[in-house]
């Protein structure tokens, strides 16, 4: 075989979107964009094949993986400046999924892996704010215990609450960094407590336990069941995107949120999509906090009275609209974006082609055609 593993970032990219096949629908557009000099976060790629090989040989990894996802992860931390597991300097990283195909079943994204007892305390001293980094270290336990360690997220989301209404807390962000400490203990315990194990604090030991749940979800029974509904062959496979971690809960220049290039119920050239300020990605579609409107004509048709991305980061909504039209034009279709901004800076963290009602699909495809972004026939 030839390459298992294809990075992207700094302008440059190992694959293309043609590469869906191999790299899978997230990896194949995270290279896409940063051949097009986007601003996303770089990282690398485990290719669909490894997947293959995974369920070809007893669950066993090809021989050469491990030392390409090692340099990989080497040209990733020359990029951002920060070590894997380097107590002074972490490099954090997120997991995510991605099939050629977006299916049900398959594994949810882990964040802020890299995360121990040691380089908490160094993200700590780098962003000088110990909150974020608890915050950050309480997420990534819930997360991985969730989706890697198969312990139910109740039992975190719980633990949080208990500790929320003790001290007359109504919002998430209301806990201080000892807060937050605290919780981190108690999430460690709960680990230890239903696994009979402490959590793993060994960086690749997290790393290669997030990339075999991918893999592992591959075969859950939703996705199985999936694929045989819908005719989709078992060798498919699935990739695993790996990148380094940009924090939209840094502080209140930061924010994360989901966008459309145009609205996906009606089809109107409009932006569509909502964020939230000092918060992950989670957040968004967690429910716990209300989210803000992208846009000020949003706002007005919603009657909300939270403040839209254009108003609070005017200098970032510019920008974010250049990305909507550059990838819409780009990808010929509208699109479905995931966005951070860490202090101030645009990162884009994913795009693929938006869902859409029939009645927007007629009206994007016409539109499209006469603004010369497809021809008519394609329309």
């Amino acid at each position: 075989m030839g390459k298992w593993v294809y990075g992207f970032g700094a302008g440059q990219s190992e694959g293309t979107a043609a590469m869906v096949d191999l790299l899978g629908g997230k990896g194949a557009n995270l290279a896409e964009m940063a051949q097009l000099g986007l601003a996303v976060p770089p990282g690398f790629t485990l290719t669909t094949d490894v997947c293959s090989h995974y369920y070809q040989n007893e669950r066993r990894y090809p021989d050469a993986l491990k030392a390409e996802v090692e340099a990989a992860l080497r040209r990733v931390e020359s990029e951002v400046g920060s070590a894997f597991g380097d107590p002074a300097q972490p490099l954090l990283l997120s997991v995510r999924s991605g099939a050629p195909v977006s299916m049900p079943g398959m594994m949810d994204t882990v964040l802020n892996l890299g995360l121990n007892d040691r380089t908490v305390e160094g993200l700590a001293r780098r962003s000088n704010d110990a909150r974020f980094a608890y915050d950050s270290y309480r997420r990534f336990i819930q997360m991985y215990g969730d989706v890697v360690l198969d312990l139910d997220h109740f039992l975190f989301e719980d633990q949080l609450e208990d500790v929320k209404l003790a001290n007359g807390y109504t919002l998430d962000t209301e806990l201080g960094a000892e807060d937050l400490a605290r919780l981190v203990e108690a999430y460690q315990a709960i680990v230890a407590d239903q696994l009979g194990r402490p959590f793993p604090q060994d960086v690749d030991e997290q790393l290669w336990g997030a990339i075999g749940a991918v893999f592992g979800s591959w075969m859950t029974p939703r996705a199985v069941t999936y694929r045989r509904l819908h005719d989709i062959g078992e060798d498919m496979g699935t990739a695993v995107s790996v990148q380094a971690m940009v924090f939209g809960n840094l502080d209140d220049k930061s924010a994360t949120g989901v966008a459309f290039t145009r609205d996906p119920s009606t089809g109107d050239k409009r932006y569509y999509g909502e964020f939230l300020v000092n918060a992950q990605g989670e957040d968004v579609v967690a429910g716990i906090r209300t989210p803000q409107p992208l846009s000020v004509a949003m706002k007005a048709e919603t009657g909300g009275a939270l403040p839209a991305l254009e108003e609070v980061m005017s200098g970032t909504y510019a920008e974010l609209a250049a990305v909507f039209e550059r990838l819409e034009r780009h990808y010929r279709d509208m699109q479905d974006i995931e966005f951070t901004v860490q202090s101030g800076r645009l990162w884009i963290l994913q795009t693929r082609r938006g869902k859409r009602t029939t009645q927007a699909a007629l009206r994007i495809a016409v539109e499209l055609a006469e603004e010369g972004v497809i021809d008519r026939d394609e329309a």
